[in-house]
């Protein structure tokens, strides 16, 4: 059985900054995913996916996301068990917590944190009568690797971040790039829209509104589109790939047989403190968690992982009162005896 301090169910970008956030209290944390390693969405769906609201940074694809928070909290030596879902959670009568994986491992420990995003999903596929004979011959729903449409034709359908980002970075890297969505409005971030306007205006981006695609064209691969607009004639579009980004429809998978408050299918937590549970010692943290006002956002995932450390340090340690320093006067204790000590203050008098 392993034994941990806090164990982390979920090993995306929220999980991975609770580390680095227990790490600074000398809590340990051991991770567990069903993916066969760390990062989450960030790895498994669009780690070329550049990500623009990350502090610091101007720019970031989600795969060098993972690495540098891989590379932030591996001073604290986290365990991992990867390829292995967190099947069931059972309390024991010393209040401590056993997790068990769909394999058998147990983890051990006081805390759990549920950091799992989304649970476990599937993507939102147009309702088109052939399009699962072209999966994978032309219709992808995730964009893996960039540099399979260099110098091809492209559609992307529709109207969210998803959409507007890809065809942003695509302009540079395909042939051509054409987005078709059924509304001349657009859910995502109003910087994306213009910037996607701006490109459509210098010729870079083709895009189609309001409009739906109606039926793909090919025999072994995909060849053209069938595009209607509304009160129009029906025209066809010739393409190499069709990608069709409508969202993911998540699932809880067995966190919904755990005894948790569900609602909307996230877990809900109380904001106002700590982001614990109904059941106490049992956190929730990044997309998967629910409570007024809530962004899913990367960066509020980081915020909610370091108050909930904080929770969990007093779980840990009842009664024991814990200090906060800034690392810029503590430094960084690594479980290793090492120390990264901060810079000392350096005071001039001047005559």
């Amino acid at each position: 059985m392993i034994t941990t301090d806090i164990i982390i169910i979920g090993a995306g970008p929220t999980g991975l900054f609770a580390v680095f956030e227990a790490g600074l209290l000398k809590l340990k944390c051991h991770l567990i995913d069903a993916l066969p390693q760390p990062g989450g969405q960030c790895s498994e769906i669009y780690p070329k996916k550049p990500i623009y609201d990350i502090p610091a940074y101007p720019e970031i694809l989600a795969g060098d996301l993972t690495d540098k928070l891989m590379e932030q909290c591996k001073q604290f030596e986290p365990g991992f068990t990867l390829g292995e879902r967190a099947e069931t959670i059972d309390k024991q009568k010393d209040g401590f917590f056993i997790v068990t994986t769909n394999k058998g491992t147990q983890h051990k420990a006081p805390v759990v944190a549920i950091a799992s995003g989304l649970g476990s999903f599937e993507p939102r596929k147009p309702l088109l009568e052939n399009i699962t004979q072209f999966e994978d011959k032309g219709v992808e729903y995730i964009i893996k690797e960039p540099g399979l449409y260099r110098d091809k034709d492209v559609v992307i359908a529709g109207g969210g971040d998803s959409a507007l980002d890809w065809s942003i970075f695509l302009a540079d890297v395909a042939k051509s790039v054409t987005l078709v969505h059924r509304r001349n409005e657009f859910r995502g971030h109003l910087d994306s829209v213009e910037k996607v306007q701006e490109l459509k205006n210098l010729g870079k981006i083709n895009l189609i509104t309001p409009a739906e695609i109606t039926a793909i064209i090919g025999k072994n691969t995909v060849e053209a589109l069938k595009i209607t607009k509304k009160d129009e004639t029906p025209f066809t579009i010739e393409t190499d790939h069709f990608i069709p980004l409508f969202g993911l429809s998540p699932k809880l998978g067995p966190i919904a047989n755990w005894g948790l408050e569900i609602e909307k299918n996230a877990i809900k937590v109380n904001n106002a403190l700590d982001y614990q549970t109904n059941i106490p010692g049992i956190f929730a943290i990044g997309d998967g968690n629910i409570y007024p006002g809530k962004l899913k956002l990367i960066l509020c995932g980081f915020h909610e992982a370091t108050l909930m450390c904080q929770a969990a340090y007093q779980i840990i340690n009842p009664g024991k009162r814990y200090v906060l320093k800034y690392t810029t006067v503590s430094g960084v204790d690594g479980f290793d005896g090492t120390r990264k000590e901060a810079p000392k203050a350096v005071v001039k008098t001047i005559e």
